[in-house]
């Protein structure tokens, strides 16, 4: 099955293998894509995966998270990224953009010395207190997605992935213990998900209305119950991809955790089967309750996993980040026998601030 072709928001994907968003920490000073990034995305397509997901892009400056991040928030970073998705094409593979406002999570600057987000919640990881935004803040904020959906479609990607996990701005709407606010973006599942569904309506009307808009969705925030923050959890997360689904989207990627929350995105040493796919029981539940393709993230180490994944029904594709920064050629191994099981050891020391790469000796 994982080498099965599959038809994902109109895309045919030559395999189930999805390349997940990868923050490679090589853009220039501005955001604009480098050719090193074009690079790593070349050697994944050429090596035969199927849909590669970028680095997460911030849609305006203000929502920059990292040094290095890629942008798209002006009009003259369309043609690096087309130079980027004309290389990708050479080949059979699909290439979507993950496109973000880093919320809460983003980096302090001279400019912008203090973060906004819905509501005015401590994090506890940076000690940093966000803005509350406006009603300004959120209108402005929604045309700035869908200006980037814009400016992929300009610049040849096959469609964007709106980023709604891991703490960041789309995320902290939909979490009940980062939004809490009373008027017509927060209470409800439904109102701390509009922000997402006013995007996507816009999305439609500047972009296409076919242009795919898939989500990487937070099942979990992660927080244990020592904790005692009430984040976001089944079964909300399954209602929210009901709405997802029910406004355009048409692929959810299934992801959990936020900085707070401690190693539960990335979680290291994932030695064993039963460390794998820590996340499958929240897709398996959002796959039972929409039509629309899940993608499944984390952990995923073996080929036994991956083809029982796909068989036993918890997800359609799967989807990796570190294996892939250690084998760029995983697929090809996994197809000729060559490999059952990644070589990745889930030590994070991929993480480069100078640029993405396997670290391990």
């Amino acid at each position: 099955m994982i080498f099965e072709p599959i038809t994902v928001c109109d895309l045919n994907i030559r395999n189930r293998f999805v390349r997940s968003a990868t923050h490679e920490w090589l853009a220039d000073e501005n955001g604009c894509p480098t050719s090193k990034i074009g690079d790593i995305y070349e050697e994944l397509a050429k090596n035969e995966v199927g849909l590669i997901i970028t680095g997460y892009s911030y849609v305006n400056p203000r929502g920059r998270s990292s040094d290095n991040q890629q942008g798209i928030y002006d009009d003259s970073f369309i043609e690096p990224y087309q130079d980027i998705t004309s290389r990708v094409h050479k080949y059979k593979s699909k290439i979507v953009i993950q496109i973000v406002h880093g919320g809460r999570q983003a980096k302090p600057s001279t400019k912008y010395p203090i973060p906004i987000a819905p509501s005015a919640v401590t994090d506890s990881s940076s000690g940093i207190t966000p803005i509350e935004m406006t009603e300004s803040d959120i209108l402005e904020t929604i045309e700035d997605f869908a200006n980037a959906a814009r400016r992929a479609k300009e610049a040849g990607f096959d469609g964007v992935q709106l980023h709604c996990a891991h703490g960041f701005l789309l995320s902290n709407f939909i979490s009940p213990y980062t939004n809490q606010r009373n008027d017509r973006w927060g209470g409800s599942v439904e109102k701390r998900t509009q922000i997402v569904v006013e995007i996507i309506k816009r999305i439609r009307k500047m972009v296409d209305e076919d242009f795919p808009i898939m989500v990487k969705l937070n099942a979990t925030d992660g927080f244990d119950d020592k904790s005692k923050k009430i984040g976001l959890d089944a079964p909300e997360c399954i209602d929210i991809a009901k709405i997802l689904e029910q406004n355009g989207i048409c692929a959810i990627e299934v992801s959990g955790g936020i900085s707070e929350a401690g190693e539960v995105m990335s979680r290291p040493g994932i030695d064993n089967p039963e460390k794998e796919a820590y996340f499958k029981q929240y897709s398996k539940a959002i796959k039972e309750a929409v039509n629309i393709p899940i993608i499944l993230v984390g952990g995923v180490r073996s080929r036994t996993m991956m083809e029982s994944l796909i068989n036993d029904g918890y997800a359609d594709m799967v989807s990796m980040s570190r294996p892939f920064i250690r084998e760029p050629d995983l697929v090809m191994k996994l197809k000729s026998g060559e490999s059952e099981q990644v070589s990745c050891v889930s030590c994070n020391r991929c993480f480069d601030l100078n640029g993405v790469k396997c670290n391990y000796p």
